[in-house]
């Protein structure tokens, strides 16, 4: 039992931990007149992790005694993922330089604004100005950002910048009741695990470390299965807490990547032999669900029942899932295995059941995942496919073209570069050159032959919009909606700076070596930047398909993701092949890359 005379003592610890912490960042300002040191603290030499720190000494209510052993080196060799690149010419380098020279400055513009509005908070405003707190208040773009800093060559920036990490990140505590699990691992862990893997500076594992050990306390239930959404506050003070019986597949299936990095570089097998375990009781119930090869997008991680939800999807809230199979593989050296075969079964019954071509004026060879809801009292189990999709599916190209390429599947890079070409046409469709958030698209009865049929489009958008009327009212709803030929629907407009499809195409562009990937890029670059550009960086808008004649609206928001994936991405794609090679690192979801095992 946690007596209150236990608890007293662990709360005046706490109390003590952020009253020193407080202090010496007083000092520090005191000691810089608030500004920023002119020479940032470099080169720690020797690794030495934090033994004091919070996290680290709690005591767990379910403690577990053997682990696991860690992968210590590759157990295969992979296949070579990158093309062979030709020659450049002095013209098309010239070219290349000047479009990646072009997201640098955009990168730059919005990087000065956190500095001088945000600075250690989780975003800056990019329309107003000022900051807020999305993720715990642990500054999520200044970690978000670190990597992006180090490949971009902004050193000055990086040093700046880890100074304040090693220095006033502390992973303590937040004023919000719970943090999101998920997104603490992929945008802070994985961050300062990717910027240790480029930098080799120890400060920023010191941190990983502290991170991992935080977050590993959200295993501490009765399974050993992880509290999602995380209320930090009832841990620290020690209470019991038990897995949650809703629980989204993508919070749960997406923490494999930086656990396991974190214990192949600190040796510590904890990490991951927790999330291994998640990843064998995915693959015992792989072929147990109502969809065999694929999850539900919601599970039961208190009973472990991988199969509650009905509906079944590649998009948000299972996406990740899914993407980290051939990820694992890459990281992890590993041709066989049980990572290759959920990833080789899940994207067969993806291509089975998920798949399909959406009509198009010039009857496009391409494809967009969708969805199906299967009923647990449907005894026929009757899996009608939903064409709905949206920019979280656009990862789809890119996770296929890397997994046909680590399993030698010609069919698997077929259809990414289908489906990445598919989202690629949806950003041209529009006359913002955006894709919205998330539509309804006419689906082709034969994936084979898809010749257009005006006539076919019209009734899937009365269908879709549930009206009754004929062929002209399909037209008015088509006009008011400004609905380009082939979309049925939109039902979220917004665009939020996602960076899902330009993933795709720089990992198509990556394998090929096809630099038609590079003219598509640039022409969603500029379409991007064009719509969403301020005096102070980059804003979400709330449509990207407003009215004729009408601007679109900025909503002030900038998420951590645009600098730390979506100009990412862009910025590489205009890079020397050989900066960030897929043969030896592998993007984590927030497009981290780690170090791959050799």
């Amino acid at each position: 039992m946690f007596t209150l005379g236990r608890r007293r003592i662990l709360f005046a610890f706490l109390a003590a931990f952020i009253i020193l912490t407080v202090w010496r960042a007083w000092e520090l300002s005191a000691s810089t007149g608030g500004a920023m040191p002119e020479k940032p603290m470099t080169g720690y030499t020797k690794y030495e992790p934090d033994k004091d720190y919070f996290w680290r000494n709690i005591k767990h209510n379910f403690p577990i005694d053997s682990f696991r052993p860690v992968p210590t080196s590759a157990a295969a060799s992979l296949p070579p993922v990158q093309a062979t690149f030709a020659a450049e010419s002095a013209e098309d380098k010239k070219i290349r330089l000047g479009r990646q020279n072009d997201i640098k400055e955009s990168f730059l513009k919005a990087w000065k604004s956190y500095k001088k509005y945000a600075w250690l908070r989780d975003e800056v405003t990019p329309v107003s100005g000022s900051y807020k707190d999305t993720f715990g208040g642990w500054g999520a773009t200044l970690i978000d950002s670190l990597d992006t800093l180090w490949i971009m060559g902004l050193k000055d920036e990086f040093d700046e910048a880890v100074y304040d990490v090693a220095e006033n990140a502390l992973f303590l505590s937040t004023s919000d009741r719970e943090i999101n699990v998920f997104e603490t691992t992929i945008r802070f862990l994985g961050g300062l695990l990717s910027a240790y893997d480029l930098s080799g500076d120890k400060r920023l594992l010191t941190k990983a470390h502290n991170v991992g050990d935080m977050l590993y306390k959200a295993f501490d239930t009765p399974n050993h299965l992880p509290i999602t959404r995380w209320n930090l506050h009832d841990a620290a003070y020690g209470y019991k807490q038990e897995a949650q019986s809703t629980t989204l597949l993508a919070e749960i299936g997406s923490l494999c990547m930086e656990f396991t990095r974190l214990s192949i570089i600190t040796k510590d097998p904890k990490y991951y032999d927790a999330v291994q375990k998640i990843s064998e009781l995915l693959a015992d119930s792989q072929t147990k669900t109502k969809l065999p090869g694929m999850w539900p997008h919601v599970v039961d991680a208190q009973k472990e029942y991988f199969d509650a939800g009905t509906t079944y999807t590649l998009g948000g809230m299972a996406d990740s899932t899914y993407e980290y199979f051939p990820k694992m593989m890459a990281l992890l050296g590993q041709k066989d295995g049980i990572y290759n075969d959920m990833y080789t079964r899940s994207m067969e019954a993806a291509n089975t059941n998920l798949f399909y071509r959406p009509m198009s004026p010039t009857s496009q060879d391409i494809l967009f995942p969708g969805f199906v809801d299967i009923k647990d009292d449907d005894p026929s189990r009757k899996k009608d496919l939903m064409p709905a999709s949206g920019h979280l599916t656009c990862f789809t190209g890119g996770m296929l073209a890397l997994g046909g390429k680590l399993t030698s599947n010609n069919d698997h890079l077929s259809w990414g570069e289908k489906l990445t070409n598919g989202c690629v046409w949806a950003y041209k469709s529009f006359t913002t050159g955006v894709m919205p958030e998330t539509f309804y698209l006419t689906p082709c009865a034969d994936r084979e032959s898809c010749p257009w049929n005006e006539a076919t489009w019209h009734a899937d958008v009365m269908k879709v919009h549930e009206a009754g009327g004929g062929t002209k009212e399909a037209a008015d709803i088509i006009k008011k909606e400004r609905l380009p030929e082939g979309f049925a629907k939109v039902m979220d407009s917004r665009y939020i700076l996602r960076p899902e499809a330009i993933e795709s195409v720089f990992i198509m562009y990556r394998i090929t070596g096809d630099k038609q990937w590079q003219e598509k890029a640039w022409e969603m670059w500029k379409a991007i930047d064009n719509m969403t550009s301020t005096k102070l960086a980059n804003s979400a808008v709330d449509s990207m398909n407003p009215p004729e004649g009408e601007d679109v609206k900025m909503s002030d928001s900038m998420e951590s993701f645009w600098l730390g994936e979506t100009l990412k991405y862009f910025y590489l794609i205009f890079a020397e092949p050989e900066l960030v090679s897929l043969d030896e690192w592998v993007f984590n979801t927030e497009a981290h890359p780690f170090r791959r095992l050799r």
